[in-house]
């Protein structure tokens, strides 16, 4: 089930974008939406999850490792994780691009083993991964890549949260130091998701629906 549901909100990103072609506006609200269900069971349930679990004082230190792991993968994805990728015609395939979403998607991926808030991480990543597969197929449609080699990259892409997944729950090393790897990834999920929830909007206004989009995202979180 857990690999099924990674795998397939991939697969309805990009059929959104051949369906529909979403504009801008759409693609940033439900990154908005997702930001803020991400960051809310980051802290609801990731949080104490982790704190309760540990034994070490420092357990904060990693979460500060996930933060700046996450601005080192930025410097590569130019921030494709939280909706920051420019579009071009006939773009070349940004290999360091594809490779950093590939190795955050498969970090994400970790914790989903062992994990208490097993479903509560499982929604929030694959409802993130949703508008994540819309802006890098997008990005396919409108470079000179060939169809047939980018849903090869989207089919990659979109395995490489189950990957993770099965490797924290069959790599010794992960599972050993499992809540050290989780507070990790929550210092990544808080890059990502504050940051798309935060971000200056254009010109310092007000923008209403953003801000019910994160509303409803906190709430749908809440009430989960």
């Amino acid at each position: 089930m857990t690999y099924i549901a990674l795998i397939s909100s991939v697969l309805v990103g990009v059929l959104i974008v051949f369906g529909l072609k979403p504009g801008n506006k759409t693609v940033q609200l439900s990154l908005s939406f997702s930001g803020a269900y991400l960051l809310s069971i980051t802290i609801l349930h990731l949080f104490p999850e982790i704190y309760t679990a540990s034994n070490h004082s420092n357990i904060g230190l990693f979460i500060l490792l996930g933060l700046l792991l996450q601005l080192i993968l930025d410097f590569f994805s130019k921030g494709a994780e939280h909706g920051h990728i420019h579009v071009q015609e006939n773009t070349a395939f940004p290999w360091a691009l594809f490779i950093s979403i590939c190795v955050h998607a498969f970090m994400e991926g970790i914790p989903l083993a062992h994990n208490h808030n097993h479903e509560h991480l499982l929604w929030a990543i694959v409802i993130h991964k949703v508008p994540i597969a819309i802006i890098l197929g997008t990005f396919f449609v409108k470079s000179k890549i060939s169809k047939i080699n980018a849903i090869l990259f989207l089919l990659l892409f979109s395995l490489m949260s189950p990957f993770g997944s099965f490797a924290g729950e069959n790599i010794t090393f992960l599972t050993t130091y499992k809540t050290e790897i989780t507070a990790i990834i929550i210092g990544i999920f808080l890059h990502i998701s504050t940051i798309i929830l935060f971000e200056t909007s254009k010109d310092h206004k007000f923008n209403l629906l953003k801000f019910i989009a994160i509303l409803v995202g906190m709430l749908v979180a809440y009430l989960a």
